[in-house]
């Protein structure tokens, strides 16, 4: 990663008197989070009267400030060109509809054709951005909507919204079972005991809260529209297995696979061989980090699993 500097000079108003320095610090430098100030006060990227400082000293007000901004570029993750649907664009971000098997960034076995690489290519502008703009994942096997932060100002605005619950987060699972009602899964989540790539609800994990109904009841399986309150990893793959509704097609959590009584050659196979979790990211709203309006973005449901539901109501339909 290459750091580049930019220099802001600032004089401290005097109503901040009595605020801690990183405090005073960050309305006057909105475009950086509080904890990437608190760092370069800690690097000793900051003066105060030409002095070091430290982030809990506080301010008297009128002191000239010095801030050199120290932004870093990603450079270690290659720009590549791949194929995007992009589903909104503006100066400020872009909304992605990210297709099933698409890994989000790279990591240990990807360290390309993930969508971060795609981002850089589509936007050069984005390796000055953490994580190429990406506040927000999805699992590599589950489809649908993230959105990218394209500037600085951007992404604190929208790390801090999606911290506070406010970026609000649609899912439509196809799930095993035919259930009776929607509800709420207020249970923590943490890694799994003694298989580490799977989580699990654990009392000792962190707080996660998955909300649910019912969007569409057939033979043996129900899709379910899921609203997420936390972002955990696996979140609601795991809610839904633990209350007795696992995703249809999850490698780790979806159980034996089962089929509606009289299922024909056709629907069993399909289900059979339907090798990922039937998990799609369907409705994203959030604050706009520059209008301040509230929006919202849908995206259709992709080919395979379209096919699939279409595939389990006409099933119900001859066998009403």
């Amino acid at each position: 990663m290459t750091p580049k500097f930019q220099t802001h000079q600032l004089t401290l108003p005097p109503e901040f008197a009595g605020r801690r320095l990183d405090q005073a610090l960050a309305p006057l430098l909105p475009q950086y989070s509080r904890t990437r100030i608190q760092r370069w006060i800690e690097e000793g990227a900051v003066r105060i009267d030409g002095l070091k400082p430290r982030p809990r000293d506080v301010v008297v007000g009128g002191e000239s400030a010095t801030v050199e901004a120290r932004l870093v570029e990603e450079t270690s993750v290659a720009a590549q060109e791949l194929p995007l649907d992009i589903v909104h664009q503006d100066a400020a971000v872009i909304v992605i509809n990210k297709p099933p098997g698409l890994v989000v960034h790279p990591g240990a076995g990807n360290r390309e054709h993930t969508l971060q690489n795609a981002l850089l290519a589509h936007d050069p502008k984005l390796k000055r951005v953490p994580r190429a703009g990406l506040v927000h994942r999805i699992d590599k096997d589950t489809s649908g909507l993230l959105v990218v932060a394209r500037t600085l100002e951007a992404h604190t605005a929208l790390v801090a919204e999606l911290a506070a619950h406010d970026i609000e987060r649609e899912y439509l699972a196809l799930c095993t079972g035919a259930m009776t009602g929607g509800g709420t899964v207020d249970e923590p989540i943490g890694r799994h005991r003694t298989q580490r790539t799977k989580m699990a609800v654990r009392s000792d994990g962190r707080a996660a809260v998955t909300h649910f109904r019912i969007e569409k009841r057939f033979r043996g399986h129900t899709l379910a529209r899921v609203r997420l309150e936390t972002g955990r990893t696996h979140q609601i793959r795991v809610h839904m297995e633990h209350v007795g509704y696992p995703i249809v097609g999850d490698p780790l959590y979806g159980g034996r696979k089962r089929f509606p009584k009289g299922a024909t050659p056709e629907l069993r196979e399909t289900l059979e061989h339907f090798k990922r979790q039937a998990l799609h990211a369907a409705k994203l709203t959030l604050t706009h980090p520059k209008s301040g309006k509230r929006v919202s973005f849908d995206a259709p449901l992709p080919e395979d699993l379209q096919g699939l539901i279409d595939m389990l109501q006409r099933d119900m339909d001859e066998n009403a």
